[in-house]
């Protein structure tokens, strides 16, 4: 058992269940892997733009709202469990997650050879699609940090092997012009509906402008918008960049070449899809577990930010609780949970407002069903994996 297991709340209060119980829970518990008659494939080493476009849209469910454009991550310790990712092998396999740009630091360095991003938004497929012509158009950091900014890059710009601190100094200095948003506009929006033969209706091109345009307008000074609303409360784009783990040392995908490297080339092999759907929906979920389990393929990791609070206070936990037995999990499947500010946590590091935390996707499926989730609470305080301390 790891550090940061087999912890629970009774009463309000936070406990250590002894070891024995939990190690009794995980030997008696099969893992949850359902299982299928259908004949396995060889998991996919590319797709087709063809076949990408497809699963897009087979996927898909209907569009949902949610209060917050959600155009970067607020979630500043999302480095803290890589760690703990790596001691516990976290590796290959399939990739779930949810939300924008974080997804790319846990796919850099999970490694894993196929990954889906699930989100209830629309915009948010559209704002995935973006990143994909971004990647695909920028060999390196700062051809896409020029497009993704509106902001040429000149004679004095950085090189390809750059700190991240350099090329967040020389993008705060240079102002975005309307040139390069054009260009780069025109350029995503061909990308998006020739290479990768996504058409865009006339409300995916207003997503896509808006999307595209508030990066040209804010630049490195980004953030989380609740109702396009800021209120200086949540990180910077500039922030979540530069944010480093425990002990120090810097982890987005934009801080390392070779992280970079390996997230575009998921994504010139078509490998990282984003489908509309809702975690307790009654097909996206669904069909990415047979998809995966036709292919060979286990989920690694399945990154839920804060989601499954949303779930209790929408009556949908259970149906989530049902999917995620629907998904070919192994005994090292692991959940990534970001835990808002509001909720108060012991494994929050010293320095933050909120915490990230590991679980084992199939001790969720044994405390489901002994009925130990009767709140969200109850679902971030048991059994969980806390991230290492600093040292």
């Amino acid at each position: 058992m790891t550090a940061g297991e087999g912890k629970r709340t009774v009463g309000g209060r936070w406990l250590q269940l002894l070891p024995v119980v939990v190690l009794g829970l995980v030997l008696l518990t099969p893992p949850r892997a359902t299982q299928s008659n259908q004949p396995q494939q060889k998991p996919p080493d590319s797709l087709s733009a063809q076949e990408f476009s497809r699963l897009i849209r087979d996927i898909s469910e209907e569009g949902g709202y949610f209060f917050s454009d959600n155009l970067i991550s607020n979630e500043t310790p999302y480095l803290t469990v890589l760690d703990k990712l790596r001691q516990l092998g976290t590796t290959g396999g399939a990739y779930i997650g949810v939300g924008p740009e974080q997804n790319f630091t846990y796919i850099a360095k999970l490694r894993p050879r196929i990954a889906f991003i699930l989100d209830i938004r629309r915009q948010a497929v559209i704002q995935h699609l973006m990143y994909k012509a971004l990647f695909q158009l920028s060999p390196g950091r700062p051809q896409f940090l020029s497009r993704w900014l509106s902001k040429p890059l000149t004679k004095d710009a950085p090189s390809p092997d750059a700190s991240i601190t350099e090329l967040l100094t020389y993008f705060n200095k240079t102002p975005a012009d309307d040139q390069t948003y054009a260009q780069g506009l025109a350029a995503i929006r061909k990308a998006i509906q020739e290479e990768f033969q996504f058409p865009l209706a006339q409300r995916d091109q207003s997503s896509l402008e808006y999307v595209y345009k508030s990066f040209r307008d804010s630049g490195l000074e980004t953030s989380f918008r609740l109702n396009g609303w800021s209120d200086g409360e949540f990180p910077t784009l500039s922030e979540v960049l530069l944010q480093h783990d425990q002990h120090g040392n810097p982890g987005n995908f934009l801080a390392s070449r070779d992280d970079y490297d390996f997230v575009r080339g998921l994504h010139m092999k078509n490998l990282i899809i984003p489908v509309v759907g809702d975690f307790g929906g009654k097909k996206a979920l669904v069909t990415i577990g047979d998809y995966l389990r036709k292919s060979g393929l286990t989920v690694t990791a399945f990154y839920t930010s804060n989601v499954e609070q949303y779930l209790f206070e929408d009556g949908l936990f259970t149906a989530f609780a049902n999917n995620v037995r629907k998904l070919p999990i192994s005994e090292s499947s692991l959940f990534i949970r970001w835990v808002y500010q509001r909720y108060y946590h012991p494994a929050r590091m010293a320095g933050q407002r909120s915490t990230s935390l590991l679980q084992r996707m199939n001790i969720f499926l044994t405390d489901y069903d002994a009925g130990r989730y009767q709140s969200y609470t109850d679902v971030i305080s048991t059994n969980y994996i806390a991230p290492d301390k600093s040292n």
